[in-house]
């Protein structure tokens, strides 16, 4: 009975495990969003889970965005990162495994015998030449396990789910990366429709104040308007023209930054006309449920996994206060003969363990169980502040969406009334009743109300795509392209 408890010994010491036990902190998300007056009501939950397909629904942005994942350079970088993790991990694995080794071997070897004598013993090759040499050859076979650790007190098992997990966490990070790629294209799509409505409205305050010019130069040939009225519709048509020039240089900066996003070049046809066409391709979110889906956020899981690696590598430090115990075992045959190398008579073994155990280390190993303590410590504070984070840049952004709608519709108002204020003044000053000063002053204010118009309306669908990336459940950016990885084994 004595025999079985000692043979049962090692195979439940290998299931021990000194690494604290996981479990997730108290959430650092407050349990709703923010109200007030900037806080719609319906806004008090947080949003579903949504695929960006739901989100972003012109076909011509779906397309850009699925060339970028399948060409984007960053994303190639995250999955390099992703193989090496994964390899890392199985690297570490295989240490709870016996590494089995084997070889063969043949030996031929001469020695000189003595210069007088009869003959030659049986089993020995004669010298031909006489001079009593002896030749014989050697045959063998091995296979061994070498310096098996075994895993008494979970050393290994802790520093293999310490690599599991940072696998883990490589896999968040790029996935957080597919989403952020996902948003930054959306947001350089809505750009570039911005800067094209703006280079038309510049264009077409430009052809006004062209006009503008020709007639008041008639009129100053005429005697009628005096020579500071051509100067200031001179004014109004050169910053016109200037911001038409800086348009066309925007939009061709829009062209190289969705390039560079997208990974490759891209049709022309995929981009937008303008930003009135574009802003109803971005989706609101609908609200749904608590704060807590931000614990669904790439970089939140990222920080988690990282948090339960660090819990485990304290495991590991302290197992190492312990002794190491390893296995060396080889079974083998040899034999002088090839012929007779597997029969009975030739089958050798040997096996025995051996304990390691430093004497004196001048504290270093409690000093290491204490670094890995430390470090976890300061991964639960980045783990929390990744939260609260991501609760705050959530909040700004449904902040802004619950008062873009009531400044977009101030917005429209004031450029429409700046619209039919310029083409009054611009009446009356041909009917003589206003100054051109004031038909000037009309047509500035119009062609800044219609800039200001587009920039809001630019802020209202960006705003969209912050929501989207800020809450970082995209069910289709989920899935890495690397099979199921195998899984350690239990404590």
């Amino acid at each position: 009975m004595n025999a079985r408890l000692t043979a049962l010994l090692p195979l439940l010491l290998a299931g021990c495990s000194m690494a604290p036990e996981d479990v997730r902190p108290p959430s650092a998300v407050p349990a709703s969003w923010p109200v007030g007056d900037a806080y719609l009501r319906q806004s008090e939950a947080s949003l579903p889970v949504v695929s960006y397909r739901d989100v972003f629904v012109d076909p011509r942005l779906q397309t850009l965005i699925g060339q970028a994942l399948v060409n984007n350079r960053d994303l190639r970088i995250a999955a390099a990162n992703i193989v090496a993790a994964r390899a890392q991990y199985r690297i570490q694995r295989s240490e709870l495994f016996p590494q089995v080794d084997a070889s063969a071997s043949y030996t031929r070897s001469r020695s000189a015998g003595q210069s007088s004598g009869s003959g030659t013993d049986g089993g020995s090759s004669g010298d031909p030449g006489g001079s009593g040499a002896r030749t014989s050859d050697r045959f063998g076979a091995d296979l061994g396990v070498t310096s098996f650790e075994l895993d008494l007190f979970g050393r290994i098992r802790s520093l293999t789910r310490a690599q599991q997990n940072q696998y883990f966490a490589t896999e968040a990070a790029a996935r957080a990366t597919r989403l952020t790629l996902v948003a930054d294209i959306a947001d350089a799509w809505l750009v570039y429709a911005a800067d094209t409505s703006l280079l038309r409205i510049a264009e077409q305050t430009a052809a006004s104040a062209e006009r503008s010019v020709t007639l008041t130069r008639a009129r100053l040939r005429g005697g009628v308007a005096p020579r500071t009225d051509l100067r200031q519709a001179e004014q109004i048509l050169t910053a016109a023209q200037a911001d038409v020039a800086e348009q066309r240089t925007q939009l061709a900066q829009d062209v190289n930054a969705l390039q560079l996003l997208v990974g490759a070049p891209f049709d022309r046809a995929l981009l937008p006309e303008t930003i009135e066409q574009a802003a109803p391709a971005v989706r609101a979110l609908p609200a749904g449920v608590d704060s807590g889906v931000l614990l669904r956020r790439p970089d939140v899981v990222q920080a988690e996994y990282q948090l339960r690696a660090a819990n485990a590598e304290i495991g590991a430090a302290r197992a190492a206060l312990f002794p190491r115990i390893s296995l060396t075992a080889v079974l083998g045959l040899a034999s002088n003969a090839l012929g007779s190398l597997f029969d009975n008579g030739a089958f050798t073994y040997s096996a025995g363990p051996s304990v390691a155990y430093p004497i004196f280390q001048a504290g270093a190993a409690r000093a290491n169980v204490r670094l890995t303590e430390a470090q976890r410590e300061g991964l639960l504070a980045e783990y929390e502040r990744t939260i609260q984070i991501a609760f705050r840049e959530v909040s700004d952004a449904l902040a802004r969406q619950g008062t873009i709608g009531e400044q977009l519709r101030a917005t429209e108002a004031q450029t429409a009334a700046a619209e039919d204020t310029f083409t009054l003044t611009e009446a009356r000053y041909r009917g003589g009743i206003d100054t051109f000063l004031a038909s000037l002053d009309a047509q500035r204010s119009l062609y800044q109300s219609q800039r200001t118009l587009v920039q809001t309306r630019l802020v209202a669908a960006s705003n969209r795509v912050t929501l989207y990336r800020t809450l970082g459940g995209d069910t289709l950016l989920e899935a890495t392209e690397q099979g199921p990885i195998p899984a350690t084994p239990a404590d």
